[in-house]
């Protein structure tokens, strides 16, 4: 009989990935995630370690798929716009990313797994903001780096706090035409932040 390693691997990293948006990195055991994935445990560390290697390993895994889902194109204000309404909608989409984030914040106080690949993705992420400043296309009041992560922070907090969305706002925003204001105020603050007049 042929093992399905390939397979194997995917069952652990989809069960690893369940258990760790649930309870992240320090809440959760080998044990359970083998046991999600219907393996023994000497399986998941063979494939991938430690747990702190498999969360990276996830980390990893999802921070690609988020650069590659909500690429950064800073020409203008418009871009910059609806890069944060991407970014929006995606937190939303993939709120699970969101939490690997703030469980990664509070497992880590100093270098986080991947950090000088993932510091890299967003260096060239800020650059295309630079680029964009140098051609007087976006606001040169910020840093490129400081208006990349304002930008984040505008797209993104709506999935981080939701709770506090709530009690700002006085709605969940679980409403089609809700959700819809929601990223429209997104794409038109980032917009206004972008706007080198």
């Amino acid at each position: 009989m042929v093992k399905d390693v390939e397979g194997t691997k995917r069952k652990i990293f989809e069960a690893a990935t369940v258990e760790f948006v649930a309870h992240g990195p320090d809440g959760t055991t080998i044990e359970r995630i083998a046991k999600r994935a219907g393996v023994n445990k000497e399986r998941v560390y063979n494939y991938y370690g430690s747990k702190s290697q498999l969360f990276a390993v996830v980390l990893r895994e999802r921070f690609a798929a988020t650069a590659e889902a909500v690429p950064l194109d800073a020409t203008d204000p418009d871009a910059v716009g609806e890069f944060a309404g991407r970014l929006y909608d995606y937190s939303r989409e993939h709120p699970e990313f969101v939490r690997l984030l703030m469980w990664e914040a509070l497992s880590h106080t100093g270098e986080v797994p991947d950090e000088d690949h993932r510091r890299n993705a967003y260096q060239r992420r800020s650059a295309t903001i630079e680029a964009g400043q140098a051609a007087g296309r976006v606001t040169s009041a910020f840093a490129p780096e400081v208006l990349h992560v304002i930008l984040l922070a505008i797209a993104a907090y709506w999935t981080v706090m939701p709770q506090v969305a709530r009690m700002v706002t006085g709605t969940a925003a679980e409403r089609r035409d809700e959700i819809a204001q929601r990223r429209a105020d997104v794409v038109a603050a980032a917009r206004r932040l972008a706007d080198p007049t």
